[in-house]
């Protein structure tokens, strides 16, 4: 089973968009990636999915988890 996941990324007409991990049709289309974040970020909090910020050049920046973490820190 895929893990569940909502990524931002940079969109090649302009912007940013924030996308699940199988689809290639935006939820969420922003002018900022500021904004792009912040809107993704409340989508993944209320779905429990992994979230990956992706750079302009495409590579992954930062992710954070807000479900079921498969590898929880310890402590």
């Amino acid at each position: 089973m895929a893990r569940r996941e909502h990524h931002v990324v940079p969109n090649p007409n302009g912007g940013w968009d924030v996308k699940r991990n199988d689809s290639t049709k935006a939820i969420i289309h922003t002018n900022t990636k500021q904004a792009a974040v912040q809107q993704g970020r409340i989508l993944s909090r209320l779905e429990g999915t992994e979230f990956i910020i992706h750079g302009k050049d495409g590579r992954i920046q930062s992710s954070d988890s807000h479900g079921n973490d498969p590898y929880p820190p310890r402590g």
